[in-house]
């Protein structure tokens, strides 16, 4: 019976390490993916920039080919450029992607104008300065999109849309309820 307990302890020591080795993975995984995005968003700004100078015709054709087809992959999950969703109402903030979906809420949380630096805060995201320009970039591309709005220079909030974002509460609600 003794052997038996070993073996099972032995196997539970291998599975507890296995675990372990997975999480340091996963954390190199998400470090490297956050990177990846906060490039994404720098080439982004780049384009739309670039677009923005141009004007015209030539910023059709740069924005044509600024935006490849997503990637599909064996499990059919997409793998590209996140696109933010122009507002329009009657939308539920859970169109967005992920990432935006979290600073939208953080600023409908706030109730209030924050800067980019304390979003990042709010979110549990770094305040590292590229960190924080790069959470600026989207926070600017919510903007654009009609998300969120400026109040002043730097400082984002929800103002303006309390249509939406009552909507977009209630629907989170009723989904947590189901």
């Amino acid at each position: 019976m003794s052997s038996l307990i070993e073996e099972l302890h032995r196997r539970e020591a291998a599975a507890r390490d296995e675990a372990a080795g997975l999480r340091c993975e996963i954390d190199m995984l998400n470090e490297h993916l956050a990177e990846t995005e906060e490039r994404l968003a720098r080439l982004e700004i780049t384009r739309e920039t670039v677009a923005e100078i141009l004007g015209g015709a030539d910023a059709d054709h740069v924005e044509a080919a600024a935006a490849p087809a997503p990637v599909m992959t064996a499990d059919a999950s997409r793998v590209g450029v996140l696109t933010v969703t122009p507002w329009r109402p009657g939308i539920a903030v859970a169109v967005l992607p992920t990432a935006y979906q979290d600073l939208v809420e953080v600023l409908i949380d706030a109730g209030h104008p924050l800067r980019a630096g304390q979003v990042a805060a709010a979110a549990g995201l770094s305040t590292d300065k590229s960190k924080v320009e790069g959470l600026r970039a989207k926070l600017k591309r919510l903007v654009d999109r009609g998300w969120l709005a400026e109040d002043g220079p730097g400082r984002f909030t929800t103002a303006g849309r309390q249509d939406r974002t009552e909507s977009s509460r209630r629907q989170q609600n009723q989904g947590s309820s189901l």
